[in-house]
């Protein structure tokens, strides 16, 4: 198995469910005792969100590129970057290292293309639902992502940075939730991305008719076809 290297705590509430899906999905392939050949490195996500808020994304480039070659100078023979937003920087990445990028827009689109939806609805930090990095890697592939209007993109970024990196699951949040899913639905939208990495820890496949596309365990299922390939998991 090929060892996945994570730069994760952006927030750890989410990189500890990567961690956790990863050794899951191992034993669920392999069986026994099997688990996750992981490399972790995490960052203090005080730090990134106050360069976020400062728009010195710069900085925070400097930050993640360091991290990246840190895991492949340990062995990581891929990197996963443990959330969405600062996939806005994927660029520095990958001209620091040398080993695969596991792009989580890329991931999730190649699953979206695979289902019947082509105009999802897009719920993430306000940078990703604002910003075209992200809507624009999945236009290339044919996915025209919709956004809520402002007043719901002020309800879904403050949910996550006050609530969900914080540890807190309100039930009044994830009605707020689903009904800005419902609104969009009424509007066209035929699927839904849950497009940060958190956001699966407040709503699911079930709480929705619409197909629901949840990034982080998407990336993990990415992560793990590379590190173990059918040949392999087959040996």
């Amino acid at each position: 198995m090929t060892t996945i290297g994570l730069i994760g705590g952006m927030s750890w509430e989410s990189t500890a469910v990567y961690y956790r899906l990863l050794n899951e999905g191992v034993r669920a392939r392999q069986g026994g005792l099997h688990s996750a050949d992981v490399l972790l490195h995490s960052l203090d996500f005080s730090d990134i969100a106050e360069m976020q808020a400062k728009g010195d994304w710069e900085a925070a480039g400097d930050v993640l590129a360091d991290s990246a070659r840190r895991l492949e100078r340990a062995g990581a023979g891929c990197i996963v970057l443990c959330t969405n937003t600062m996939h806005k920087l994927a660029d520095r990445i990958t001209s620091a290292t040398k080993v695969p990028f596991l792009h989580l827009a890329d991931v999730t689109a190649k699953a979206i293309k695979r289902s019947a939806s082509r105009r999802p609805l897009l719920l993430a930090t306000r940078f990703t639902m604002e910003q075209r990095f992200y809507r624009d890697r999945l236009s290339a592939f044919g996915i025209e992502a919709m956004v809520p209007g402002d007043a719901e993109r002020d309800d879904v970024h403050r949910i996550i940075y006050e609530e969900l990196c914080r540890g807190r699951i309100e039930l009044a949040s994830k009605a707020r939730y689903l009904a800005i899913i419902a609104d969009a639905a009424a509007r066209g939208a035929d699927g839904v991305i849950l497009g940060c990495t958190e956001i699966g820890l407040l709503i699911s496949q079930a709480d929705t008719t619409l197909p629901a596309f949840d990034t982080t365990a998407l990336h993990v299922e990415a992560a793990l076809d590379f590190a173990a390939p059918a040949e392999s998991r087959a040996a």
